[in-house]
Parts: structure tokens; sequence; C-alpha cells
């Protein structure tokens, strides 16, 4: 079935694969119009890994936006984004964390295996970064 539905992709017009692939980078349809001008893709792991070096090699402007297009901590996210931070621990912030996480620069991490204080602590490490270092650093 994923072969079919990855065959059904390469084919389909690219407006068409930009429309289906979208919201895979948070709200950024430019990631998937890029990686869309190198179909064929032989396998999804190729589609990924493609759409990953899209985001790798835009600008800093354009990573910062898709940055700042991630979902806010507590604000409407999918169904498996709230499975992810109640299992961290994160559905169950006191005011204080809270608030922590919600006065620093976009902070983005797969909180999967991990708990709020690891999050925390991987947080403060990174806020010794400057601003253009996560920028030219992001990576997925």
């Amino acid at each position: 079935m994923i072969h079919a539905t990855l065959n059904a992709l390469n084919e389909i017009p690219l407006s068409e694969f930009v429309e289906k692939l979208k919201d895979i980078f948070e709200h950024s349809p430019w990631v998937a119009q890029r990686a869309g001008e190198f179909r064929p893709f032989s396998s999804c792991e190729s589609l990924y890994e493609r759409m990953v070096n899209v985001v790798q090699t835009a600008s800093e402007e354009e990573k910062l936006n898709l940055i700042q297009a991630h979902p806010h901590l507590g604000k409407t996210m999918s169904s498996f984004s709230q499975s992810e931070l109640k299992t961290a621990g994160l559905s169950q912030l006191s005011e204080a964390e809270y608030k922590l996480f919600l006065d620093n620069f976009p902070f983005i991490l797969t909180v999967r295996g991990i708990n709020k204080d690891e999050i925390l602590q991987a947080m403060e490490d990174r806020l010794k970064n400057s601003k253009e270092h996560v920028i030219h650093h992001f990576s997925l």
C-alpha cells in the first residue's frame, strides 16, 4: 500500500503533491514544493531525506519561519503531539514551569522517551547558544 501511495505521489502534478504534503513540516508548504521537484522518489525514506535536505539548505529566514510555525505548548496540536507531551510530563506543568517554557525563543525537541526535567535541561543547554547559532545549525 505504501508503495502504491508513493507511486501516486510521484505521478500527480506538483501542485497536488504540495497540497498533500504541505503540513508535514509545520505548515511550511515550500518544503514539499522544493522536494517535489526531485521526483520520482524510490522510497518514503528518500522522500523524507529530500525534505530534510530542503530544510537544511534553506535560508536562515526560512528556517526561522519554520521554527516559529511549530505549535506552541498548550496550543492546538495533533493528538500524536498531545500524547507525546503527556508522556513527557508536559501536560502537568506548574505555572512557573509553563512560564519558563513560553518565555524562551522557540524550542523544538522530540520529547518521545524523555521527561520534563530532561527537556528543561536541554533548553538550558541550548540557551547558551545565540539565536544565529540556533538558526544556522537547525536540523531535524
